[in-house]
């Protein structure tokens, strides 16, 4: 398998552990243009297990994409590889997606011959994006994030992490392409798993180089366990060894893109720690760190019930009157004295749901808890992460629930995102957050998009959905940004559970405008006049302090200039390469 060679700093080539029987059946991806295409048609195996064949449906696609290159590369006198490599390919995957799977990406053919076609049928220069939940990773903490990014790559990243199968998929369930590892962000396909690519340098250059976001909330994850003795953290102190980044670190890391930039381009969460003995640390923040909003877990042991410095930590619930109402009261009693500066200081973010377990307990997720804290406490605003979806990333078993025909107020019964819509409709202080769910589903499970997307606009209304990417754990948030623009629900969908068509005025308010207004966000109509772009020399900026305090390694940045170089001398063009074993027969 594929290992850094610290002195030489290179990857090492890979190895393969399958039979020489088995290797007669495969071939390698990356020595045959045909697998180049922009969206792979099917499964690439990492080289430790045989790869499942290439299903009928996935044919037909690949053989689509292929038909419509061939014909529309002659009709423009270009190569089919230039062609495939720009947008007419895109859009030509888009085509031939739609033909086999349904009407789910809206998308003209004309876009495959004229490059302002498809730019105008793509998400349009003048679009503001809030991602309401962006990741980066301390450098001490960057090895301990590689499994999301092996569930976006999909297979070809398993030699590199050590996985021989989908992390989040251990039964060995098929999506809707017939994949049990399918690949999210085909732009990830072939590169190696570097821990810095999570780190502060090489984020920046994924979200404000390489994507529209305008805005982008920074936030993190409270630590559950500490690493010595798997149990529960006793005090915050002794949590912030395990957390991937500090709620110090997010604040730092903010306000550098802020000042790189010239402008507001980064928000950044406080650390939720509940309880009336974390109330001393939710106080520091607020005068250490200045927190735009608030991030928490119920399912993370952050709640210190008293004072007593020997017990754990545990997991809360929102409408817990004695753990989560005094930091609820903390927050809205500060709120009057940040509003101004930090106008989304009333935010409460809370993920929920991404669980193996089924118990219907708000300790781990399930929303029964939201209606009382939204009703209780008027004046804040809570955001619920992942809009409540059940399963662990892989949405097999949402997609098994919506086939199984049961309903819930005549649409599929999706665990527990349906009856987190039901439970929160009538409280207008509750918002649904897309993070993960969306990247999970949207080109895996294009079915279970669609009903989650139907389900909350017509339930909790356009007004209350906000865009999240969940990145960078998934790469560059562009691919999902470009997802969510060109998505439709299909007309039948509509009719037949009452969904309301996905419209361009909507996909404005979730991708930006309603955290805009949740943030006190003013967005003019001259973006650029607001929000400066990032400028390329971001790297050269950084602080000796700063890099001390975001534990770079040696504490230097990434080497993005020499990814830069050879990506140029390359012509500058995606090559679609995927690296891992293919089944010929």
């Amino acid at each position: 398998m594929p290992k850094w060679n610290e002195s030489n700093r290179l990857w090492e080539p890979d190895e393969t552990l399958l039979s020489p029987e088995e290797l007669a059946h495969c071939t390698r991806a990356c020595d045959d243009e045909r697998y180049r295409t922009p969206i792979p048609t099917q499964m690439v195996s990492n080289g430790e297990y045989l790869p499942s064949p290439q299903t009928e449906a996935q044919k037909r696609v690949e053989a689509g994409i292929h038909e419509l290159a061939a014909e529309q590369s002659r009709r423009l006198g270009t190569s089919r590889r230039r062609f495939l490599a720009g947008t007419g390919g895109m859009a030509a995957s888009f085509l031939a997606i739609n033909k086999v799977f349904g009407p789910f990406f809206k998308v003209d053919p004309l876009e495959m011959l004229v490059p302002a076609a498809y730019a105008q049928g793509g998400a349009p220069r003048n679009l503001f994006v809030f991602d309401d939940q962006l990741h980066l990773v301390r450098g001490s903490r960057g090895k301990s994030v590689g499994a999301l990014r092996g569930l976006a790559e999909g297979p070809s990243i398993g030699p590199s992490l050590g996985l021989k199968a989908n992390p989040f998929n251990p039964a060995g369930h098929l999506d809707e392409h017939g994949e049990t590892w399918g690949v999210w962000n085909p732009a990830l396909v072939g590169l190696p798993f570097n821990p810095e690519n999570f780190l502060l340098t090489d984020f920046i250059r994924q979200v404000y180089l390489d994507s529209q976001v305008t805005v982008g909330m920074l936030t993190n994850v409270p630590a559950s366990v500490i690493d010595t003795g798997k149990r529960a953290p006793r005090n915050v102190v002794e949590a912030r060894g395990g957390e991937i980044l500090t709620a110090a670190q997010t604040a730092a890391a903010r306000d550098f893109i802020n000042e790189v930039a010239g402008s507001r381009r980064s928000l950044a969460h406080g650390m939720l720690y509940v309880g009336k003995g974390n109330l001393d640390y939710i106080h520091e923040q607020i005068e250490q760190n200045r927190p735009d909003s608030w991030k928490g877990y119920n399912i993370a042991n952050a709640a210190k019930v008293n004072d007593n410095p020997l017990s754990l930590m545990k997991q809360w619930r929102h409408d817990d009157e004695e753990i989560a109402y005094p930091t609820f009261e903390a927050i809205n009693r500060a709120y009057s004295l940040q509003k101004v500066a930090h106008p989304g200081f009333n935010n409460i973010c809370v993920h929920k749901g991404l669980v193996n377990s089924k118990e219907r307990r708000p300790e781990i997720g399930h929303p029964a808890d939201l209606p009382k804290a939204a009703r209780d406490w008027p004046n804040l605003n809570f955001i619920t992460y992942h809009a409540c979806i059940q399963p662990s990333f892989f949405m097999y078993d949402a997609l098994a629930e919506i086939q199984a025909g049961k309903l819930r107020e005549g649409v599929p019964d999706i665990s527990w995102t349906t009856e987190y819509a039901l439970l929160c409709r009538d409280f207008k202080n509750t918002y649904a957050e897309l993070g993960t769910t969306w990247a999970s589903s949207i080109i895996t499970f294009p079915t279970v998009a669609a009903h989650i997307m139907g389900q909350l606009l017509k339930f909790m209304g356009p007004d209350r959905i906000v865009f999240g990417s969940d990145s960078v754990w998934y790469g560059s948030p562009q691919w999902q940004i470009e997802a969510m623009w060109r998505f439709q629900i299909p007309e039948e969908m509509q009719r037949k559970y009452g969904y309301p068509a996905f419209t361009e005025e909507h996909k404005r308010k979730i991708l930006g405008l309603n955290s805009a207004r949740l943030y006190g966000i003013a967005v003019p109509r001259n973006l650029a006049a607001q929000f400066k772009p990032m400028p390329t020399d971001y790297a050269a900026k950084m602080s000796d302090s700063l890099k001390h305090l975001m534990e770079m390694p040696g504490y230097t940045a990434d080497k993005l200039s020499q990814a830069k170089e050879r990506y140029e001398a390359s012509g500058g063009l995606p090559d679609h390469t995927r690296y891992g074993w293919v089944r010929t027969s």
